[in-house]
């Protein structure tokens, strides 16, 4: 059962909203001044706090409630507050609530409103205690898997990324081939380098090659080797990629880029462990773990006969799907702080700005923008005009961007005068709309 404060001198005013919410199922604590009100927050749980604005007699200022909301702001900052006084000048409210406050409600009061109100704030409430105890589980599960596992130092907060995460370092110890998917800059090759270093070949070699940095025609000799005279310019015996990963694993970035004669000379490998150089009749034998990655659709490729089933099949025994960024965003500050350097901190305008672009080159243009940024900026902070981002499209609506009076009238009147959920409707904060209340010179009900 929810619980509220109520901190008010009046003790006729406690027991009207102690008998209203009672009817509600909702508890009510009761203080009379400001310092026993934040003595009950510090001793006792509670949910939300509906203040009056005066404590003094003959008072009017609203200073003490300044003072009040504010002491209560510094110390439980996510605590919903409501304003309640038989004092009303809209300019204070407005400023409350530029400062936090929840709603501002006047003396004396329409049960059903307040009500309206308080059950919003008290769902709202539930919903970021649920949010908290949710986003507590995955850092204790970020914890855990950093304990039990060599991270390689990855930076990641999203839940996408922490079920990949977890994945790798669950299929790590496995011989079998690992496929990794997802978009280029997307951070395969660090999955593959937590594969390594979970595997039972860890203390083996970590080779890599990129499959689409090559021409086509000396992809073969880098993955099996050359013997002399192999090819032209082959001027002596050269180990391939293979043979250096022998005991460890090897990494075959792009994967899709692989010609159909070495996909062929691949599997067999695959299924052997066998292979020659080229140019060479001798067959060699190594122990290698193979893990490839691609940002192409293989099995698009299969039905175009650009690439092998057999081998597909062979490859991703087990594939692990790595989202882009902009499905990750929970990865985006974080990484975004890692990228920074020490002497310049992301301002507000930069995080919001970063979580606003769509990363269609992924963690590699995340860490390309961070690091231009702070090189050129020129104040304390990386800020959004630092990052050069492009900015997004405006969306186009039916409705008007701006309200109108009518607007906010209508507005009010459907929501019988309950401004939070006027200011839903309307599709801004109850800031906004108090805002623009005071501009039109329309007074709260």
């Amino acid at each position: 059962m929810p619980t509220i404060l109520v901190i008010d001198d009046n003790l006729a005013v406690s027991t009207a909203l102690e008998v209203l919410f009672s009817l509600h199922d909702i508890d009510t604590l009761h203080a009379e001044s400001p310092d026993a009100g934040l003595a009950v927050l510090r001793e006792q749980q509670v949910d939300l706090v509906i203040q009056d604005m005066n404590f003094t007699q003959d008072t009017t200022s609203g200073a003490e409630g300044e003072q009040l909301f504010a002491d209560i702001r510094m110390q439980w900052p996510d605590m919903p507050v409501i304003l309640l006084t038989a004092w009303t000048h809209l300019e204070v409210a407005v400023n409350l609530v530029k400062a936090g406050a929840a709603d501002y409600v006047a003396k004396p009061w329409d049960d059903r409103k307040l009500l309206a109100t308080v059950n919003t704030l008290l769902e709202l409430a539930e919903a970021r205690t649920e949010l908290e105890r949710r986003r507590s589980r995955e850092r204790r599960g970020r914890d855990q898997l950093s304990s039990r596992y060599d991270l390689r130092n990855l930076v990641f907060e999203d839940p996408a990324s922490e079920r990949v995460v977890a994945l790798a370092c669950q299929v790590a110890r496995s011989d079998l081939p690992v496929l990794i998917t997802g978009p280029n800059g997307a951070g395969k090759e660090k999955i593959a380098e937590i594969i390594q270093a979970n595997s039972s070949v860890k203390s083996g070699p970590f080779v890599t090659l990129n499959c689409g940095a090559l021409p086509s025609e000396l992809i073969e000799a880098e993955l099996f080797g050359a013997d002399a005279g192999a090819y032209t310019g082959a001027n002596k015996a050269r180990e391939g990629k293979f043979e250096a990963a022998d005991g460890g694993t090897l990494f075959l970035d792009e994967i899709g880029n692989l010609p159909l004669t070495g996909q062929m000379k691949l599997l067999r490998v695959l299924e052997t462990g066998r292979f020659e150089r080229l140019g060479s009749n001798r067959e060699r034998h190594v122990t290698v773990r193979v893990i490839s990655a691609t940002n192409a659709d293989l099995p698009a490729m299969i039905r175009e006969g650009g690439f092998r089933e057999d081998l597909y099949y062979r490859l991703n025994a087990i594939e692990l799907a790595l989202p882009p960024l902009a499905e990750r965003p929970g990865d985006i500050l974080p990484l975004a702080e890692r990228f920074r350097p020490a002497d310049k901190p992301l301002g507000e305008s930069a995080r919001a700005a970063l979580l606003r672009h769509a990363w269609p080159g992924n963690v590699r243009e995340l860490r390309n923008v961070i690091q231009r940024a702070g090189l050129l900026a020129m104040g304390e902070r990386i800020e959004a005009t630092d990052l050069n981002l492009p900015r997004p499209a405006p969306v186009r609506t039916a409705v008007a961007a701006e309200p109108e009076r009518a607007d906010i009238e209508a507005a009010i009147a459907r929501a019988g005068g309950v401004i939070a959920q006027a200011a839903a409707d309307l599709g801004m904060s109850r800031q906004a709309l108090y805002r623009r209340m005071e501009r039109f010179g329309i007074t709260a009900p």
